[in-house]
């Protein structure tokens, strides 16, 4: 549950609602058959159209960094790993080529671009905005928890890949120095570690106007790897037969056991494609739809045959590094450049990953709150958060001088990622039968398709956890323990709050004429919108006096990323100078409640913050043996609670006219 001071409550009944227009998403008129369009209405499509076509630009630069940088390892590992190798023969380079071709048709082109996208929570994507749209419709039913915790879940695995991509990414762009010039081999680690830390560094200036460059250089890598892939396979043209599923199938036949495992690396091809799905708030399925299908999706193909052609010429001799071995020997080092400045990208759109989904957490009551910062005026999707920034930093340096190689850390690479697929393809179910009403002859089949490939592909990476994969499911584990202790704690707080609260009806009759009234306006702040708040009952209890206008402000934070400013705010008068006032933000909006009361018209005039009182309850809570959570769940929440952001700073309320009284909570 969220609500407004310490606590914020989900409201799940709000998917009728509608939402503002979103940035990402263009509005598109359909003429109706048989109308001629006009001459404005021509110019209103040409200029739809190169709004797709800008908004599909900035998505190649953003978007597709991680899968479009796993060809630097991905067909590598899937050959040279040193648990299971595979041989260098016809049956398994085109069977290796095959599966990622299929996986990428799949997994990406089908279920996340073709399907999950159209699941979108008022424009918004990722696990935490698909759990909150699929919750609504599982509310009442027994297995409705499983199905939050399973979102939950797939977010803190994710955390698990925001440290691991930009470690393995940057790690192998650099090992590039090694193939292009060999005297520089022993810098590879200090560089890589150099560039991590810079790149930590410049988020709180913000990424947008490095995001500027993002599309370009990526058009410019991912056009370059197409070419160098073009040249390769001309050579072999035979790679091309590689495109059909036979070969994909073939090599489970001939080499079961072995082809199993190499699923395991396979997998790598496809790491980044939940990014689609997350990032689909900022720039629309459609622009992300056309740029996957249009440009980065033949240009992946295109080098992963290459390299395929390469290894048919060359063997093992190419195996060290089949990316960089298609370029020309004094065109190697160019590329290293590039695909480093890639691998940066990529990093980065991981880390910003990160302080989104941190956000959403924080709104939908599974994180405390955390200070949030906002770099960019323009756009407010652009935050930065310090605490997770650092922290990220941390376990990336310490990745990276732990398994020392982007061979071993891709040893701890692919369970995060194939775990949250997996998660997503359940939420999927929910939608497909529960919110979309599919009929079974058609969902079941789809979603057969959907768990035995990620399935399968989950299975294979668990066989890493020995080598390494241990390290995301750890992550994983310890960030869902964090989640859901924080919000259990919060419902059990809110609960015993609640225990002997007076009706609110009952306090204004018998408060109002028994304390002195004060000028001014006093807004006591609420998780719930019944009975009358503890910092209330503190403030008469100790002063004595009420203000001429009193009101108890809850603030809801709902289940849709945005809510309309029209319908932000319910004033109701509850008699003798008392309101109930409450306020909706939705999950990806900032809090903002001055800002939001300035829009707010009652009787005796607007909010004049110079006349207007913020009192906050403060509680410090007292572990305690009773039913709800363990000893040490309840120790771990307290901590979480002494060390969240407060109140004061997180909902923008002016320093000098808050007042926060505490109280001793037992739960």
């Amino acid at each position: 549950m969220l609500g407004g001071g310490d606590d914020r409550r989900v409201a799940t009944d709000s998917a009728d609602v509608p939402a503002n227009r979103q940035p990402g998403h263009v509005a598109m008129s359909v003429a109706p058959t048989g109308i001629a369009t006009t001459a404005s209405e021509d110019q209103h499509q040409q200029h739809h159209q190169n709004g797709i076509a800008r908004l599909a630009l900035g998505a190649i630069g953003v978007v597709f960094g991680d899968i479009g940088t796993s060809p630097i390892y991905a067909f590598r590992e899937t050959f040279a790993n040193p648990h299971h190798p595979l041989p260098l023969d016809t049956a398994h380079i085109l069977g290796v080529v095959s599966l990622i071709f299929w996986s990428m048709m799949i997994v990406v082109s089908v279920k996340y671009v073709a399907i999950i996208m159209r699941a979108d929570n008022k424009g918004e994507g990722g696990s935490l905005a698909l759990l909150a749209l699929v919750s609504g419709q599982t509310k009442t039913r027994r297995w409705s928890r499983g199905i939050i915790l399973l979102g939950v879940f797939a977010t803190a695995l994710f955390y698990g890949d925001s440290m691991i991509t930009p470690a393995v990414t940057v790690l192998s762009a650099v090992e590039g120095l090694a193939v292009a010039a060999p005297a520089f081999g022993s810098f590879v680690l200090p560089i890589a570690i150099t560039i991590l830390i810079i790149l930590f560094k410049i988020q709180r200036s913000g990424t947008e106007r490095v995001g500027l460059l993002f599309g370009p250089i990526m058009l410019l890598y991912f056009g370059t790897i197409a070419v160098l892939g073009v040249i390769s396979f001309v050579e072999t043209p035979g790679i091309l037969r590689a495109l059909s599923p036979h070969y994909a199938v073939q090599f489970f036949f001939i080499d079961p056991v072995r082809g199993f495992l190499a699923l395991g690396s396979v997998v790598l091809a496809v790491t980044g494609a939940e990014a689609l799905y997350a990032d689909m708030g900022h720039f629309g399925r459609r622009p992300i739809g056309l740029s996957w299908l249009c440009f980065v999706l033949p240009a992946l193909m295109l080098n992963y045959m290459g390299q395929g052609a390469l290894l048919f010429r060359e063997g093992a001799a190419a195996l060290e590094s089949p990316f960089y071995m298609l370029a020309p020997e004094g065109l190697q080092l160019p590329l290293v450049i590039l695909a480093t400045a890639a691998a940066v990208i990529a990093s980065q759109a991981v880390i910003t990953g990160a302080f989104s989904v941190t956000q959403q957490a924080i709104q939908l009551g599974f994180m405390p709150r955390l200070r949030i910062e906002h770099t960019s005026a323009a756009t407010a999707g652009q935050i930065y958060i310090p605490l997770i920034n650092w922290m990220l930093m941390v376990m990336v340096i310490l990745l990276v001088l732990f398994f020392r190689s982007s061979s071993n850390l891709t040893s701890a690479y692919g369970i995060a990622v194939t775990g949250a697929m997996l998660i997503d393809t359940c939420l999927l179910g929910v939608a497909l039968t529960r919110l979309w009403k599919w009929p079974t002859f058609a969902a079941v089949p789809l979603l057969g398709l959907f768990f035995l490939v990620d399935g399968a592909y989950f299975l294979a990476n668990l066989t890493k956890v020995p080598a390494g994969g241990w390290f995301p499911l750890l992550v994983g584990f310890i960030i869902f323990t964090f989640l859901t202790t924080w919000s259990t704690g919060r419902k059990l707080m809110i609960q015993r709050l609640r225990e002997g609260t007076m009706p609110i009806h009952i306090f204004i009759e018998s408060a109002s004429n028994a304390a002195s009234r004060v000028s001014g306006t006093a807004i006591f702040m609420t998780s719930s919108p019944d009975g009358v708040p503890h910092a209330l009952l503190h403030n008469l209890k100790h002063n004595k006096v009420l203000h001429e206008r009193i009101i108890l402000l809850t603030v809801k934070i709902m289940s849709q990323p945005y809510w309309p400013d029209a319908e932000r705010a319910k004033l109701d008068d509850l008699g003798h100078g008392f309101h109930r006032l409450i306020l909706r933000f939705g999950f990806m909006e900032e809090a903002d409640v001055p800002a939001a009361l300035k829009r707010v018209e009652m009787d005796g005039g607007a909010f004049k913050m110079m006349d207007t009182s913020f009192f906050l309850s403060r509680q410090t809570l007292l572990a305690a043996e009773r039913p709800g959570m363990s000893l040490w769940r309840e120790k771990l929440f307290s901590w979480m609670l002494r060390n969240a952001e407060s109140a004061m700073e997180f909902f923008r309320l002016p320093t000098n006219r808050v007042v926060e009284l505490g109280s001793q909570v037992e739960i």
